[in-house]
Order: C-alpha cells, then structure tokens, then sequence
C-alpha cells in the first residue's frame, strides 16, 4: 500500500512493419496499416522457432449465456470458471461441461459507475487449501483489490466471505481503472491500472495509476521489484485490461490508445511505456515501442492469453479476436483478426488447454448492444 517515488528509466525502440489483417489482404490505398507490428534488433527473440504466421480459431460452442457485465475470467482447478459482474458486483460460478451458472455472491464495498465496478479475479496460488478468490474493484473512494473466501457448503448466494483488503490507494475515476489481475508464474500477484482519465498519473512514479504493479499476495512490494520498496513494475501506461505470460515467464500486457493506436507489449522491469508523451511507437529511445499496434476502432484491447505461441487478444470496440504470432517479445508476423463482428463486443480470455480458448464477451457493458443472448461464455479450438 506504498507509494514512493520511482527513479527514471530508459527503453529499447524498434522497426516498425506493415501488416495485414485476417483475410490475408493489403492495405487500402491512402490508407496507414490498421495493424502494425515491431521487431528490431535491440528486440528479444527466441532460439526456438517462432509461432506460425498464419492461425485458426474456430468456435466449438457456446458455454453459457445470459451474463450480465461480465468482466473477469478465471479458470479453477479442475477446469470450471468464475466470471465477475461488472455492474451487479458478483461473482457467478460456470460448469465448464454443462454451462450451469451459479451465483456465488456479492463482493461487499463495490460501487459501480462507468467503466467502473467488479473487474478482475483470480484465484490464489493455494487455492485447492486456501479457496480464497482475490478482486480487483472501484469503490467509493479508490480501485482496490481484496480476498474473499470461497466456501462450497454455503447456499448459492451466499458462498463468499467478508472481504479482506490486501491492497488500496489505486486511483479510480469513471474511465481508465484497469482492472485486470493475475498471480504470475513467480507466484506474485500482477495488476494493470488505468491513469483515469488524468493523463499525468501514468508517468508521475508516486502515483499508482497508469501502472503495472506487483506485489505479494499479502501486499507488499514484491522481491526483484524495479525500484526497491515499490509496487510499481512498469508505467506510462494508459489503460491496462490485458496481462499474459508464456512459457519462458514473459509478461505482455496490452493497452487501451486514445484515438490513434493501441497496443500489445512485452512488459520490461522498470519499463516506461511513454503515455501521454507517447501514443504507438515512437521515435523517443526513453519509451518502450509496443510489439504490436493496431487502430483503436479495430481493437480496444482488454483480455489477453498465451496459447500456441501466439497472443490471443480480446477486441472491445474492434468487436474481433486479435491473434499475434510471436517470435520472443516480438511479433513473427502480422496480427491475424477471427470472428469480426461475430458476437460483438469481446471482453477477455483464458487459456482451456489442449489448444482450446475461453472466450467472454462484453455487449451489455452500456457501450454494446446486447445480441444473440446477451453476452456468453465461449470454447474456441485454436492454432
């Protein structure tokens, strides 16, 4: 719950490449590439071969419908979900076989306005002992995020305990709060925030918002952090829904752009991601360049997963699946779109293993329009 201040740093730049979009097409004359990706020499790539240029994505069912504000997404040992309510604050259990939804309850304290509410979940690390489920939310006065304990024997409904706050003091505000959690492969607990519209947060480093933060679960600053007694991991950051790792413990993150570019990056310690100074890639060698970028009515990234060797990335206003192809931290080739304008407004996914995709969309968030059932729980196949 620290806020100290964080010495500057620099970054790496790259090149920057055209690329196409999902049919394989160019770019209409007269007009900058929607999708763009970057891969220089100061860039790391892998020893192992790059992932495919080209993918598949193909939906296998629907799992659930009928959701309302979902938000958060996460897979629980033995392969069933929880969801998070956005707006209503709860957070609903789905049999990942048969699609049965159960309401497990309402996270106290949470009070929902704009873009704000019941954002990330995660379960802990030792949740088979622990069953204990950790929240990102807005409240009346912060973005914060707390544990509750998730009892089975307790009636639907009623089956989460009072909240424990393990963190506090992230800015909130009626747009930008981020929102995504994620306990990564070093056991330590990973938030992106949203600078909230007041654009100077994401590089003032005694603020916390416009961040990627990492903590212990408890939290504290975590061991190994960029700048010694601080939660902060990385900044100038806008808006951050989206944390992924792969299988070398690589993070990337993506990133909400204001009307020009958002973007997908491979996340440094100590890392500055330029906002507000920078929007995309930029000529400034202070500022980390994204590993891919595309056009913000093609994108507005949330949800973002690892599968194949590829980024699999999750399209609000784009109302599409995003898949990159990666080669280390850069892109091996150009972003690839599936399901554009399919079902709407796509909010996140998560790895179901076996080459498979949870996928979750977001048409009633107040932005969408609700289609087909509202918003579903989808599987997908891809490669």
């Amino acid at each position: 719950m620290r806020r100290r201040a964080v010495p500057a740093v620099l970054a790496v730049t790259a090149l920057l490449l055209t690329a196409g979009c999902s049919s394989g097409g160019g770019v209409a004359p007269g007009r900058t590439p929607a999708a763009t990706v970057s891969g220089g020499s100061t860039a790391s790539r892998s020893t192992e071969p790059a992932a495919p240029a080209k993918g598949a994505a193909t939906v296998l069912r629907t799992v659930a419908k009928g959701l309302k504000s979902p938000w958060g997404l996460a897979v629980l040992p033995g392969g069933d979900l929880l969801v998070s309510s956005r707006d209503e604050a709860t957070i609903s259990r789905i049999d990942a076989k048969t699609g049965r939804t159960t309401v497990l309850g309402t996270v106290p304290g949470v009070s929902p306005a704009g873009e704000g509410g019941l954002l990330g979940i995660a379960p802990s690390p030792g949740y088979a002992t622990d069953h204990m489920i950790y929240a990102y939310f807005t409240s009346a006065s912060d973005n914060r995020i707390v544990r509750v304990r998730y009892d089975e024997r307790e009636p639907a409904g009623e089956r989460l305990g009072a909240p424990d706050t393990v963190f506090k003091g992230i800015p909130k505000g009626t747009i930008h709060n981020g929102g995504r959690i994620a306990f990564g492969p070093d056991g330590m607990l990973y938030a992106g925030t949203g600078e909230t519209g007041r654009r100077g947060l994401a590089r003032d480093r005694s603020s916390l918002g416009g961040k990627i933060l990492r903590m212990t679960p408890d939290g504290e600053p975590a061991p190994g952090n960029p700048f010694p007694g601080s939660v902060v991991y990385s900044y100038g950051h806008r808006n951050v829904q989206g944390l992924a790792w792969d299988g070398h413990q690589r993070l990337f993150a993506s990133e909400f752009g204001q009307d020009t570019w958002d973007e997908l990056n491979a996340v440094k310690p100590g890392g500055d991601y330029g906002w507000p100074e920078a929007e995309g890639r930029s000529s400034d060698a202070g500022f980390q360049d994204p590993v891919a970028q595309w056009h913000t009515d093609e994108a507005s990234p949330s949800g973002i997963a690892q599968v194949n060797g590829a980024i699999w990335l999750a399209g609000l206003r784009g109302e599409r699946l995003w898949r990159v192809p990666l080669d280390g931290t850069s892109a091996s080739a150009a972003p690839q779109a599936f399901l554009t304008g399919t079902y709407g407004r796509l909010r996140t996914v998560a790895p179901a293993g076996d080459g498979r995709l949870w996928l979750v969309t977001s048409n009633t968030d107040g932005r969408g329009t609700p289609k087909k059932g509202d918003d579903r729980v989808l599987e997908l196949r891809v490669r």
